[in-house]
């Protein structure tokens, strides 16, 4: 199905789909500063051809959603968490399983607490829930991502340049950098976006309550998928969401870093495929 422009929440948020909508739903959130490009089409379309209803879609201030002044996002986590359900109802969709990617996956933690209801299972990629004493970001990484603010994001050919050069830091050594497919993705990505660079924004919004204190209530089965070489997000962070929410599946990615390379699709997508495999009545 083509992308469409959906009102939900107050905001315009853009969505699409693949699959049969009578197939068991999965909604795909991806991480911050990142469209739902970066779901690849294919990606997509294996997991529909197995008997999935897949939903992607733009966060705010990515893509072709709602997007707002630089610095100035004007919403709450709690607010993009709400956007995903409002995505369900308006695909007519009561239940699904959720598969959220670094911050994709923190909403997804939310969304499991926030609105239980909707939930049939949560896939977990990359991403944790941030508890005290987990050991930070690289020190390596944050001085790369410390230069970004230097970055003229107006500027679309240094935006694409940093964009490649994010994706090369973050990715792990197992699989070689596609350095060809990203900067495909990347260029698609700038050339589809509102406003690029209010991707930015993702850095500045912030929950009202404390949903990741209470990860150890949520109540549906998760599964828990981590790179090994994640710099950004240490697989301790994976260790430690796996042994707190009750009955945990973990999925250990050896070699592979923050990312989503195609040399994990058959591993992943078996895995989610067999986590989301629903009973007959």
């Amino acid at each position: 199905m083509a992308e469409q422009i959906l009102k939900v929440n107050g905001v315009e948020i853009c969505a699409e789909s693949f699959g049969k909508p009578t197939d068991p739903a999965i909604l795909l959130i991806m991480g911050a500063q990142m469209s739902m490009l970066w779901w690849e089409e294919e990606f997509c379309q294996r997991i529909a051809d197995a008997g999935r209803f897949v939903i992607r879609f733009d966060n705010r201030d990515v893509g072709r959603s709602t997007t707002y002044e630089v610095g100035q996002p004007g919403y709450t986590f709690e607010d993009m968490a709400d956007d995903a359900v409002h995505v369900l109802d308006a695909f007519g969709v009561q239940q699904a399983h959720f598969v959220g990617m670094s911050m994709g996956g923190m909403l997804t933690q939310m969304i499991a607490l926030r609105h239980p209801e909707r939930v049939r299972t949560i896939t977990l990629h990359a991403t944790s829930n941030f508890a005290p004493g987990l050991p930070p970001i690289d020190e390596k990484l944050m001085e790369f991502f410390s230069k970004m603010g230097e970055i003229n994001w107006e500027d679309e050919q240094e935006a694409l340049e940093a964009a490649v050069a994010s994706w090369k830091v973050l990715s792990g050594s197992k699989h070689p950098f596609d350095e060809q497919r990203v900067r495909e993705l990347a260029q698609m990505d700038i050339a589809r976006s509102n406003h690029y660079a209010s991707r930015n924004n993702h850095a500045f919004v912030t929950a009202s309550e404390p949903y990741l204190l209470r990860t150890a209530e949520i109540a549906v089965p998760a599964l828990v998928i981590h790179g090994t070489e994640d710099l950004l997000i240490p697989f301790a962070h994976a260790l430690h969401l796996a042994n707190t929410i009750p009955g945990a599946v973990l999925l250990t990615l050896e070699g592979t870093g923050h990312e989503l390379p195609r040399g994990d699709w058959d591993v992943v997508i078996e895995a989610i495929l067999k986590h989301t495999q629903e009973k007959e009545a």
